[in-house]
């Protein structure tokens, strides 16, 4: 379990590693927006995994397709799909695998005996309901499945989001519990926490300007996010302490910025302080924390791509394929 919470990301010490895939997203759009944006309002369905309150009617009939190479030989796919409700419902559904790869497997003297694989899988269903025309709720529920190995657990998890959305001038006002449950079939006589969150989230665009700027706040549950710094990462330098009110704000805030002149085509660009400060302990890029996005539509049919460099050995991307079937049956 270690190991594969040691390659999902630095993010580990802030909760328990065996379940920090479910901070990855899906979405293009969102991880090429900095990772984490729960009030992006758009009709594309990817963008739902951060907020279920964010799905609605005018995703109804879409199906999409995800894929993701990680960080070293971690590789992740899934699909979501969206169906309405009478006039004020939606619902959907996903699935999500998170594959790690081989990995040595070692004896207690530190031989290597065989091969390893390990991976997650989470199953979700997901309902949202319109309150008012400028309100909605929802909620997910995820089954999670965790394979290490010899070793198994189950665990159940739901996120609770609400979104107020003001199309007259672009607002998008959200918040979320992540990640609520626990495990029910543990992996040993240890307990491993799902990683519980609270978050905030804005997005805007203003009047006829092209850009829509967005700023979400997470890891609510805990303001002090301490890091160390090493320089240029050899075993040279002592590792300083960073821990000042300024650090520890930013490591909270996602920023991201994405140009929307046209309905047929989008760019963004985000940016994570936490993950690129996670990353002072690796050889990190001048561009880590940086992300890109980029995507087009065309009728039916839609593709999404994104990309991240948190260090310089670990250059990550992701693809996205949506499809409406009530557009390609009408």
């Amino acid at each position: 379990m270690l190991i594969v919470g040691t390659a999902l990301g630095a993010s580990a010490s802030d909760s328990s590693p065996a379940y920090n895939f479910l901070n990855i997203s899906s979405s293009s759009r969102i991880y090429g927006l900095g990772g984490v944006n729960i009030s992006l309002v758009d009709d594309d369905i990817m963008t739902t995994d951060q907020n279920p309150a964010l799905l609605g009617q005018e995703m109804s009939g879409q199906v999409a397709l995800n894929y993701m190479h990680y960080i070293g030989s971690s590789n992740f796919a899934g699909v979501r799909y969206g169906h309405s409700v009478g006039e004020h419902g939606t619902w959907g559904v996903n699935l999500q695998y998170f594959g790690y790869g081989s990995m040595k497997e070692t004896d207690e003297t530190g031989s290597v005996i065989g091969d390893f694989s390990a991976q997650d899988v989470a199953i979700g269903g997901t309902y949202s309901h319109d309150i008012t025309d400028r309100l909605r709720g929802g909620i997910n529920i995820k089954m999670l499945y965790s394979a290490y190995a010899d070793y198994s657990a189950f665990a159940l998890a739901t996120d609770l989001g609400i979104n107020y959305y003001d199309p007259e001038r672009d607002l998008s006002l959200s918040a979320v519990v992540a990640n609520l449950g626990g495990q029910v079939k543990r992996f040993n006589n240890s307990y491993d926490r799902l990683p519980i969150d609270v978050r905030l989230g804005w997005s805007q665009s203003f009047g006829n300007f092209p850009l829509r700027f967005s700023i979400t706040a997470w890891n609510l549950t805990k303001w002090k996010l301490p890091y160390y710094e090493t320089g240029d990462g050899t075993n040279k330098e002592e590792f300083v302490r960073k821990d000042s009110f300024g650090s520890n704000l930013f490591r909270h805030l996602v920023f991201g910025i994405d140009l929307i002149s046209s309905p047929n085509w989008y760019l963004g660009l985000g940016y994570n302080y936490k993950t690129r400060t996670d990353m002072s302990t690796y050889s990190r890029s001048f561009i880590s924390g940086f992300s890109l996005t980029g995507g087009i539509r065309v009728k039916a049919f839609g593709v999404g791509i994104a990309f991240a460099q948190p260090h310089s050995g670990a250059t990550t991307f992701m693809v996205n394929l949506n499809c409406s079937l009530n557009d390609i049956l009408n």
